[in-house]
């Protein structure tokens, strides 16, 4: 007879938004803000959450993308006052720790991997392989610093300081949005920003994440056992689940197993 009676209290609800994957621009990014702005519009959006949980589980990639996103989920949390929880999986490594950040409280399981709070930059030389085989290179440029870090051509201490100054850039934004988001939780080992990461264990100890927990449980501890679970998360479209694409997807997956393997996952 419940169901019948209007203004009955309803159980808590929790909208669990999940953040799976690497972290890269373009339609065949998995984790991006284009891919999942109308799912965390909808998490906070439909109804009156008690909370938003963020399930992640990244090895990271695109600082802007990571941006964006965190950017994105702070100002719905802040428009809406619901407090929101990250809950980290296999990792949350540079930018899924950069998501994980977006967090009022971040919690992880014991063997999660947690860190790498830096920037990287890789690139390939191929001068010394193309001069074996003949190959000539023939460039044209309009503004001298237009083929900076060619891959085809010799390295320029010029080149690589300019680089090394983006990235330094990028990684002092990182250090920002951590100290704003982590504040005195955070200890003052010197390690915390230089690109190393963490286990679970490890990370509670340095401050990187309020406690050792996963989602389920945790919300219903603070919410209460009759605490309801709506999920979002991104699909894929008709087209790759078919299996059209398949190159794009062979790049996708090269790209994103790289990632994870500095992990060691």
């Amino acid at each position: 007879m419940m169901r019948f009676i209007p203004f009955t209290p309803r159980s808590p609800r929790v909208a669990v938004i999940r953040l799976h994957g690497a972290i890269s621009t373009g339609p065949r990014g998995q984790l991006n803000d284009e891919a999942v702005a109308h799912l965390i519009e909808k998490a906070f959006r439909r109804g009156k959450p008690a909370a938003v949980a963020l399930s992640v589980n990244s090895p990271g990639g695109s600082p802007v993308q990571s941006s964006l996103i965190a950017a994105r989920i702070r100002r719905l949390a802040d428009e809406k006052d619901v407090p929101v929880y990250a809950f980290v999986e296999d990792a949350a490594a540079s930018g899924g720790y950069w998501l994980a950040c977006a967090a009022d409280e971040i919690y992880a399981d014991r063997s999660s991997i947690v860190g790498s709070i830096g920037v990287i930059m890789a690139f390939f030389g191929l001068q010394d392989f193309i001069a074996r085989h003949g190959v000539e290179r023939r460039i044209y440029t309009s503004g001298e610093s237009k083929s900076q870090l060619d891959p085809f051509a010799p390295e320029k201490p010029e080149d690589v300081a300019r680089i090394k100054a983006i990235s330094n850039t990028i990684h002092d934004a990182f250090i920002d949005h951590v100290k704003t988001a982590r504040g005195a939780k955070l200890t003052e080992d010197p390690r915390l920003f230089s690109g190393e990461f963490w286990t679970g264990a490890q990370a509670l100890e340095l401050g990187l994440i309020d406690g050792i927990g996963h989602v389920v449980p945790k919300m219903k501890e603070l919410f209460g056992d009759k605490t309801r679970f709506a999920v979002y998360g991104p699909k894929r479209s008709l087209f790759r689940r078919f299996g059209a694409s398949v190159v794009g997807q062979a790049l996708d997956a090269v790209e994103e197993r790289a990632l994870w393997g500095r992990l060691g996952l």
